[in-house]
């Protein structure tokens, strides 16, 4: 089992920043991607940005140049800097991460979200 929370969403005003984390605990060997989604009402889940375990990053046209995505290794993180935040960023985040653990177990555990709402 392996568990994903998600911490640092808020109201924010537009042009303003949040800084999202993601921590991972349970049963962890090792965590290949970790990554962002996000959902607004009436639109489908989609993919934020990521971090591979080398360290590459992918981000959705729609953030690229204001979001930042990075991992803390020895502490099974992800953070998300969000910055000159839009209206239309509003969305419940939600993290993702794609675990190998012990046993010959393997994971792809999803957190509740947190809630990111920007005011216009």
């Amino acid at each position: 089992q392996v568990q994903l929370v998600e911490s640092g969403g808020g109201l924010v005003q537009a042009g303003g920043s949040l800084r999202l984390s993601c921590a991972a605990s349970g049963n962890i060997a090792r965590i290949n991607t970790m990554a962002w989604y996000r959902q607004a009402p009436e639109k489908q889940r989609e993919l934020v940005a990521s971090i591979s375990s080398d360290g590459s990053t992918k981000y959705s046209d729609s953030v690229k140049g204001r979001f930042t995505v990075s991992r803390d290794y020895a502490n099974n993180t992800v953070t998300l800097q969000m910055s000159s935040l839009k209206p239309e960023d509003t969305a419940l985040y939600s993290c993702y991460a794609n675990v190998h653990g012990r046993w010959g177990y393997q994971y792809h555990p999803w957190g509740r979200g947190t809630q990111v709402t920007v005011a216009s």
